[in-house]
C-alpha cells in the first residue's frame, strides 16, 4: 500500500508543478482575475495534498500499512480529484455551478487528514 500513495503522491505532485506553471506562464491575460484566483487555489490545495499523500506512503512504509492510513490516503487522493478538479475544471470553462462540488473535496481533505491522525494515534 506504501509505494501506492507515495507514486500517487509524486505523479500528483509533479501534475500539481505542471498546472502551476502552465498558469503562470500559459493562462495570463486568458482568464479574469477571478477564474485565475480559481485556478491558483486548485493548484495550492493540490500541492500540498500531494504532499500529504506522500506522507501517507512513507508513515505506512515506516510503521506498516493500516486500514486508517488507506482510507486516509485515499480520502486524500478523491479530494485532490473533486476540489482541485472541480475548479480547474470551472476556471477553464466558467462554469459556475462546480463550485457546489468543490466541499465534497474539501470534506475528504479534512476527513483523510483526521483518518492520519486516528492512524498515527494508534500505532
Amino acid at each position: 500500500m506504501w509505494k501506492v500513495f507515495i507514486i500517487l503522491g509524486a505523479l500528483n505532485a509533479a501534475a500539481a508543478v505542471g498546472f502551476g506553471a502552465f498558469g503562470a506562464h500559459g493562462l495570463e491575460g486568458r482568464l479574469s482575475e477571478r477564474l485565475m484566483e480559481v485556478y491558483q487555489t486548485a493548484v495550492q490545495y493540490h500541492i500540498m495534498h500531494a504532499l500529504g499523500l506522500l506522507a501517507v506512503g512513507l508513515v505506512a512504509a515506516y510503521a506498516g500499512a493500516t486500514t486508517s492510513l488507506s482510507w486516509s490516503g485515499w480520502l486524500l487522493f478523491f479530494g485532490i480529484v473533486v476540489f482541485s478538479g472541480s475548479l480547474y475544471t470551472m476556471a477553464f470553462t466558467g462554469i459556475g455551478w462546480l463550485g457546489a462540488i468543490t466541499p465534497i473535496g474539501g470534506t475528504a481533505f479534512i476527513a483523510g487528514w483526521i483518518m492520519l491522525v486516528i492512524a498515527v494515534l494508534k500505532m
